[in-house]
């Protein structure tokens, strides 16, 4: 692959999440370099198919590196495509690494290099970029305005969707940010803040499934959403393999239940040994093995762990599918957790090239829906553990 730079910018307008948002929208492979006049070192990260595998700045390497690099509140970086022949040290998936950086500046263990910034500090006073429960804005990746048939604005504490409705309208956050929550016997829980590039609807409403909104959506502050073409989506869906379809209806199922485990844990209550019993591990984390496989009888069950131990996060039946994609980075099997199954469990094996051809040949949109949905089991998994920790 000869070099050629595709992206360029600064810091102070796209911040390095968004640039990792774009270069994992378009599986890109190559360097990305920073340079920033508040340090004498350049931040390196290479990546390969829209993944981080390695870095470097000053003495620093690895994860360890692209942490301090997402400190940097100012400088130029440039990314140029080329072939890529360095070690692959960085095991942690894009929106694992994302994710944990945020925390990490939020909490004050990455050092911001910079111009002082009022802003900045009266963010650690305020709690500004997440609610009174410290829930961080998901962003989605760079908008793209091909499907959108017509613009909507919606005013602060008004109610998009309510949970238990139904419809099949999808729409995508032009501007502003919306609060995704559940009704408990304890009131409404917060269980996501979806802002700029996020879509609101599924998959599953490309499908001709019975579908009822999971979640109830207000608008905080004013909100400016893009309504989808979604007949044109649909014929995208309808010509995609049976094997492919049924890995996205499965992604929007475990978003669906994990969002159930988060509310569990609110209610201080644990299915786990429920949701594991009578099961063995036949899938550990952690593994590179490049297979996936769909479910034609049994039952199975994806396997976290947290600081207080195993999490079993939810259920695979039948037509629901495991395994390694690359393309999705849920925080789920094969990085970050085991699968679980009885030994009645029966399975046909896919084949993960093709799918990930046909994911090649998707429209942007349809892309960018799929890393939306990704996105939201990641970060409704990582609410999943905190609440798992407390209880």
């Amino acid at each position: 692959m000869p070099e050629r730079t595709t992206l360029t910018g600064n810091l102070a307008f796209i911040a390095l999440a968004d640039v990792f948002q774009i270069l994992g929208g378009n599986n890109s492979t190559g360097v990305l370099r920073i340079k920033s006049q508040y340090t004498p070192n350049p931040g390196l990260i290479y990546f390969v198919n829209g993944d981080p595998v390695n870095a470097s700045t000053g003495s620093l390497h690895g994860i360890e590196a692209i942490h301090t690099l997402f400190g940097w509140t100012e400088g130029n970086f440039e990314f140029d495509e080329q072939e890529i022949n360095i070690g692959h040290v960085v095991k942690q998936g894009r929106m694992e690494i994302v994710l944990d950086a945020l925390r990490m500046l939020d909490d004050g263990v990455i050092k911001k290099v910079g111009p002082p910034s009022f802003d900045d500090s009266m963010a650690l006073e305020t709690g500004k970029g997440g609610d009174k429960s410290g829930h961080k804005v998901v962003t989605g990746p760079s908008l793209d305005y091909s499907h959108i048939l017509e613009e909507e604005d919606y005013r602060d504490g008004e109610r998009l969707i309510k949970e238990g409705g139904h419809g099949k309208w999808i729409w995508v956050i032009l501007e502003g940010t919306v609060n995704i929550s559940r009704e408990t016997p304890s009131g409404p829980l917060t269980v996501n803040r979806l802002g700029q590039g996020c879509f609101i609807g599924t998959v599953t409403s490309l499908s001709f499934l019975e579908y009822a909104r999971s979640a109830s959506v207000i608008a905080e502050g004013n909100v400016r959403l893009g309504l989808i073409d979604t007949e044109r989506l649909s014929r995208e869906y309808t010509s995609l393999s049976p094997e492919f379809r049924a890995l996205l209806i499965s992604v929007d199922g475990r978003l669906r239940q994990v969002t159930d485990r988060v509310v569990e844990f609110y209610l201080n209550q644990n299915r786990g040994k429920e949701l594991t019993k009578g099961k063995k591990v036949i899938m550990k984390s952690g593994s590179s093995k490049k297979q996936a496989f769909i479910i034609s009888g049994g039952e199975a069950c994806v396997v976290g762990k947290s600081k207080k131990g195993h999490l079993p996060l939810l259920t695979l039946k039948k037509d629901d599918v495991f395994g390694n994609f690359p393309f999705l980075q849920m925080g789920h099997e094969t990085r970050s957790a085991s699968v679980m199954a009885t030994e009645d469990l029966k399975v046909s094996k896919l084949d993960v090239d093709d799918i990930q051809k046909e994911y090649e040949n998707l429209s942007g949109t349809f892309r960018n829906l799929i890393f939306n949905a990704s996105t939201c089991v990641f970060s409704t998994t990582k609410r999943a553990y905190r609440r798992h920790e407390k209880t």
